[in-house]
């Protein structure tokens, strides 16, 4: 009969079983700590931008947005058609955030991905997942400045945030150790440079190359020479094509194994990107696979973690109506409704129709929607960290596949300034005696 220890190390040596250890990984309060306050940073960072209110919408009566630019610019009509719809709305003076107008339309996509998931409807998943990079196409083409600035800010954050995350997974997953927040946050902050690199460098490749079929497309145009030049140059502008296919699908494959490439193995940026392009191409299916039940495992983690904070906001708010049943100044609805709405399951923030109140249940609101934001917020930080933790699993079992590494080889970082001198380096050296100074045995000796 197997013994209890030996079937656990059974179970420990199994591939798949790892990935389920991705929830209760998710879940440590460091990793939580330190998604949240990330969030927390970019959020600011996109409300203090939103002040600028370049995207056109319509309002209706209550002030609530009917209609954006980007709702336009996703009904897939022809272009000309596109802009002349969003002149139109431009014109009515009505204006909001890229920020909002993106989060809102992203958590839309997301939570339409996940129901996509549990019907098993792979074209409905496929389809969210598109619209989410086409919105980011939009803001691209009609906001560049805005997007190029907050990416600048929301890649930094992430860097030391998700390099921090990786690398306490990449313990627990190697040493079964649980770093410490700061540990985490050193090691993410001194590999800065790798961690923030690691996804512009494969952009930075495919726009060099890219520049060189424009620089041909250019020349073309040259009177009578320019389609000579095409003709010759064709066969460099075919490879040159060939070789952007390469980069752009390990870049997208790849892209998730680039932060655990640098907190498991503290790889540099291009280190870090030739193991995750060598990973993809070297076993693609298998890739394929643990994404795939990564995503399923993801998807119903985080539809149990938001049922239990719509089941603790419910139950809160349930208590507190069972006992605060005066109506509010206006008269119009329970004192209670006023402050904080009834929680959906839809939406956690509950329903957003306003009603009339005083000053002091304004500020009794507002105080209630800043603890409904936290909650929020810790069910979005579990998906960042469930993210990264996944990935980080993803890694490793990709590294023990194709470079037959063992899940306990794991950088480690030790700084020659900390190592205390043990006991026997102080002690000063004997040297040995020298042959002059040996004594030689005595007459009485020997003759004994």
């Amino acid at each position: 009969m197997v013994s209890g220890k030996e079937s656990s190390q059974l179970f420990d040596n199994l591939i798949f079983p790892k990935l389920f250890q991705t929830f209760r990984m998710s879940i440590q309060p460091t990793k939580l700590i330190i998604t949240i306050v990330a969030l927390g940073v970019i959020c600011l960072a996109g409300w203090i931008m939103d002040f600028s209110k370049t995207v056109a919408v319509e309002r209706d009566s209550e002030g609530k947005i009917v209609a954006t630019e980007l709702q336009i610019y996703m009904t897939g009509a022809d272009h000309n058609e596109v802009l002349s719809e969003i002149e139109k709305l431009r014109q009515n003076g009505q204006r909001s955030g890229v920020f909002s107008t993106l989060w809102h339309f992203a958590a839309k996509k997301f939570q339409g991905a996940v129901d996509s998931v549990f019907a098993l409807d792979v074209p409905g998943v496929v389809q969210n997942i598109a619209d989410y990079f086409k919105a980011v196409g939009w803001a691209l083409r009609y906001h560049m400045v805005y997007c190029i600035i907050f990416f600048i800010i929301m890649l930094a954050v992430i860097s030391i945030s998700g390099g921090a995350v990786c690398r306490i997974a990449a313990l627990q997953v190697a040493r079964g150790e649980k770093p410490g927040l700061t540990e985490a946050l050193r090691f993410s902050i001194k590999r800065f440079m790798s961690f923030f690199t690691a996804p512009l460098a494969p952009i930075g490749i495919i726009i060099f190359i890219g520049v060189f079929i424009l620089l041909l497309g250019l020349a073309g145009n040259i009177p009578r020479a320019g389609e000579l030049i095409v003709g010759v140059g064709m066969a460099l502008a075919l490879f040159a094509g060939s070789l952007l296919a390469v980069i752009v699908i390990g870049a997208v494959a790849g892209f998730n194994l680039m932060f655990p490439a640098v907190a498991y193995d503290g790889s540099d940026c291009f280190d870090a990107i030739s193991r995750s392009f060598s990973y993809v191409y070297a076993r693609p299916w298998r890739m394929a696979v643990y994404t795939v039940i990564a995503a399923v495992y993801g998807s119903v983690c985080y539809t149990f973690v938001r049922f239990f904070a719509f089941l603790s906001l419910w139950i809160t708010h349930w208590l507190l109506q069972l006992g605060l049943w005066a109506d509010n100044g206006s008269k119009e609805v329970n004192k209670l409704t006023a402050i904080w709405p009834k929680p959906e399951i839809r939406s956690l923030l509950g329903s957003s129709d306003t009603v009339a109140t005083n000053v002091t249940e304004s500020i009794a609101a507002f105080l209630v929607y800043l603890f409904l934001l936290l909650v929020v917020g810790l069910v979005v930080s579990f998906i960042i960290s469930f993210y990264f933790s996944a990935n980080t699993i993803i890694y490793s079992l990709m590294r023990k596949t194709v470079d037959n590494t063992a899940f306990e080889d794991i950088y480690m970082q030790f700084d020659e300034a900390e190592v205390e001198p043990t006991a026997n380096e102080l002690l000063p050296k004997e040297e040995p005696p020298s042959p002059e100074s040996e004594s030689e045995p005595d007459e009485s000796s020997l003759q004994q």
